[in-house]
């Protein structure tokens, strides 16, 4: 696992800052000088394991609470457990019984811990404490009083949602500004379409009526040169 990893990286960087911290010991005392620096050395030393294992903090006690679990759960397997409930199993070959035993336990062990590992990477448990981190981070660095209870579970519950309600009443008024503001920009589409048609219509209904005055004057004028008359036998 990841976290067995930075823990094996965190004992380097302990015995390594140790045996620093002994080799400058050693060579202040046959300098003959006051090893003063020792308290700085540890320090540092421990600030720099905080910092390599600062990430995963949340991870390893995640990690150390599920073995504990996990070693209290095989405490309650105990072999005296397991030859009560197989007893005549166990009188007959108790040696048997014993190999039996381990192998159950060694297996159940592993069963768990691949439980366990698969927990953390499928629920993506290092990300999300992580977030965790960032949320805590950012909480202390923010001075505003955090939140608590009133005691009046109506009133908290009304001062949670309000503030979503009003973000909801906020971008409906906005989703409504703009559909307003579409409406009225057809709605002018419209206006001018309809004069669009009104002009046609008019410019139609003139070129009717002078088509009409045309044809009286043809008809006027053609019975004006051609009497009927001169025609009539």
């Amino acid at each position: 696992m990841e976290v067995s990893e930075v823990t094996v990286q965190e004992a380097t960087a302990d015995n390594k800052c140790l045996r620093d911290s002994v080799e400058k010991q050693n060579t202040d005392e046959a300098t003959g000088e006051i090893s003063s620096q020792l308290p700085n050395t540890e320090s540092v030393c421990k600030q720099t394991t905080e910092e390599t294992g600062g990430r995963f903090n949340r991870l390893k006690l995640f990690d150390k609470v599920m073995q504990k679990s996990l070693e209290k759960f095989i405490q309650h397997a105990s072999f005296n457990r397991f030859a009560s409930t197989f007893r005549p199993l166990y009188k007959k070959n108790p040696q048997r019984m014993e190999i039996i035993h381990k192998q159950f336990i060694e297996e159940l062990r592993r069963a768990i811990q691949d439980d366990i590992s698969r927990l953390i990477e499928e629920g993506h448990l290092e990300v999300k404490l992580k977030e965790l981190d960032k949320l805590e981070r950012a909480a202390k660095n923010n001075t505003d009083p955090a939140w608590r209870p009133s005691g009046v579970p109506e009133e908290d519950f009304c001062s949670f949602l309000k503030p979503y309600y009003q973000k909801q009443e906020a971008f409906m008024r906005l989703e409504l500004k703009k559909i307003q503001a579409e409406n009225a920009a057809l709605a002018q589409k419209v206006q001018a379409g309809r004069e669009s048609i009104a002009q046609t219509e008019s410019r139609i209904s003139a070129a009717v009526d002078e088509w009409k005055a045309a044809v009286t004057e043809f008809e006027r004028m053609a019975s004006s040169l051609c009497p009927t008359d001169v025609f009539d036998v």
